[in-house]
């Protein structure tokens, strides 16, 4: 660390600056807390210039960081080089002054928490010299669900606690309690948190949802928090205080991740990282790993890409002067490219090389469907809610084999079969991506060129979980999602799915304008109605916009890589 002094130093006399720079040459023995000498010099330095003066010590008893605050605080500074992992502690203890007698108060507790040290040590002082010291450290899961314990000392010399004996003993039953949860799997393991002015109701339904997607990425759920707010922070989205409950509560829990609800702006998310050793995600974060970890083919890895890639480019901040770099050679004048810079170049360049491999992407499913209308062979299209079972109803449907999970976006890319329906005509089903309330904008972006076929569609297929106790909702998302892409002119037949799930009809709701049919995609109950249900419709409806104006004729032509037909049994 060299001899550095954290904080604001303008105004020190130069007498000051070496009293403070002389405090790195200080050495405490490992099994003391603090000695008399580094007691008595942070005293004199803080009476001296007026102000909280603090230092960090590693367990060997070396200064790691002198820090100057003002006469109310200090700012420790950033310690993401210093190690972490779940159930160990910072191995760095925080020992400052107070110019007041206020023993440990909640920012020394905040610090303690947030920043898993060792211990935090608030030393009073008067007239430059040393007077009550206060001890406070973290306490492993207790029944009792306390965080922490203060103990008070008369003076410095009073304190007899054998320090390193007793902190690699405190750090032990930690990670006994919180290093199970780690040895019983890898997965991430997150604290949920909705802030908003939504009622209650609507925040745990929203909750839910949220808690689907983290199972969906395989992240274990430890407590979910609500807090309704009248309007959001622009700094921390919610209150300090309570922002710092939470994050205090993510680690006492053995957490690794926080996730909110509601989507963080580059500044909020930036300031609350700065406040924890914890991931913080929201919940545009948590749906694109899910695209991530679920798309297969070349078109799905690409859109899912460009949606990370648009969400990152506003989110890239810089880090201090570790970020930046000078140009080099002969003739160099002044600072070139920040790091930043060249990463924010670098993203700018790779959007605009995905979104031309997207067009031609898009040239080539535009001359599919070109060769379809020429055919005049009907698209019907699977809508519906993610995880409704459209991919189930597919593979029943056409009798492949398309992957189909209990989970949220189990299926990312567009499957299209082919199928033979009872009276012999050809017709193509399509599952398209699941929709979901709040789709973030970036994927709605990216996707559109794929969404685009939903345009050909002669007939929707709109499937509903008739077990969600929040359907209704879920089949309005669904209705807003066509109404935005103009598509709500195309008939579609509403087809309530996992009705072998339920007892009757369990209140489901009536739908006005569309058909409607009861089905069990699993099991099969209700397709022969469908099919036939299907059959009539399409013998009725008229031919889409975009099949009228394509070609007439076209010579025969082998349809893509997936595709197969099924005749009706």
């Amino acid at each position: 660390m060299g001899n550095r002094i954290h904080g604001d130093i303008k105004g020190l006399s130069h007498k000051q600056r070496r009293l403070l720079e002389r405090l790195y040459r200080r050495k405490v023995h490992p099994d003391r807390l603090i000695s008399p000498e580094l007691a008595r010099a942070l005293a004199s330095v803080s009476g001296n210039t007026g102000r909280q003066v603090a230092v960090t010590l590693d367990r060997k008893g070396t200064v790691c960081h002198v820090i100057l605050g003002d006469s109310n605080g200090i700012l420790i500074p950033d310690l993401s080089s210093f190690r972490r992992g779940t159930g160990r502690l910072r191995g760095l203890r925080c020992v400052h002054t107070h110019l007041k007698p206020l023993g440990i108060n909640d920012e020394d507790l905040s610090d303690l928490a947030l920043l898993r040290l060792d211990s935090m040590v608030a030393m009073e002082v008067a007239d430059g010299l040393p007077g009550p010291v206060h001890l406070a450290y973290l306490l492993p899961p207790n029944p009792d669900g306390k965080q922490w314990e203060i103990v008070d000392f008369r003076h410095p010399g009073a304190v007899d606690l054998p320090f390193k004996s007793f902190i690699m003993e405190l750090e032990g039953e930690i990670q006994r309690v919180q290093g199970a949860r780690e040895l019983a799997g890898t997965e991430e393991r997150a604290i949920l948190v909705h802030c908003g002015r939504s009622p209650k109701t609507d925040a745990e339904r929203s909750l839910n949802e949220l808690r689907e997607l983290a199972r969906s990425s395989s992240i274990q759920v430890l407590e979910t928090i609500y807090q309704r707010i009248s309007r959001y922070n622009p700094a921390f989205l919610m209150g300090r205080g309570k922002l710092r409950e939470i994050l205090m509560r993510g680690l006492y829990l053995g957490a690794t991740m926080i996730i909110f609800d509601q989507a963080l702006s580059p500044v909020q998310a930036n300031n609350i990282s700065r406040l924890t050793d914890l991931k913080v995600i929201d919940r545009t974060q948590l749906i694109l790993d899910i695209f991530a970890r679920h798309a297969r083919s070349r078109g799905g890895k690409i859109q899912v890409e460009l949606a990370q890639l648009r969400y990152l480019l506003p989110r890239l901040v810089g880090r201090g002067i570790a970020m930046s770099r000078l140009t080099g050679g002969i003739g160099g004048r002044g600072p070139g490219e920040t790091k930043l810079e060249v990463d924010r170049r670098r993203v700018k360049l790779r959007i605009s090389s995905l979104e031309k491999e997207l067009r031609n992407l898009a040239r080539g499913r535009r001359e599919r469907r070109k060769r379809r209308h020429r055919r005049n062979i009907p698209l019907v299209s699977i809508i519906g809610y993610t995880n409704a079972g459209k991919s189930t109803l597919l593979n029943r449907l056409t009798g492949s084999s398309v992957l189909a999970e209990n989970r949220l976006f189990a299926t990312l890319d567009p499957t299209t079969k082919g199928m033979i329906l009872p009276g012999g005509g050809k017709i193509l089903v399509s599952d398209t991506v699941g929709f979901i309330r709040h789709m973030p904008g970036d994927i709605k972006k990216a996707f559109k060129a794929t969404l685009e076929e939903l345009e050909d569609t002669r007939i929707f297929l709109h499937v509903v979980d008739a077990t969600s106790p929040y359907r209704k909702e879920e089949m309005a998302a669904v209705e807003n999602i066509l109404q935005d892409m103009s598509l709500q002119r195309i008939p579609r037949i509403v087809v309530f799915n996992k009705i072998d799930a339920l007892s009757g009809d369990a209140g489901l709701p009536r739908v006005q304008g569309h058909l409607q049919v009861k089905i069990s995609a699993l099991k099969g109950t209700g397709i022969k109605r469908l099919i036939h249900t299907l059959e009539s419709i399409l013998r009725s409806c008229p031919r889409s916009h975009n099949e009228i104006q394509a070609h007439e004729s076209a010579p025969d032509h082998e349809y893509s890589e997936g595709q197969q037909w099924r005749g009706w049994p």
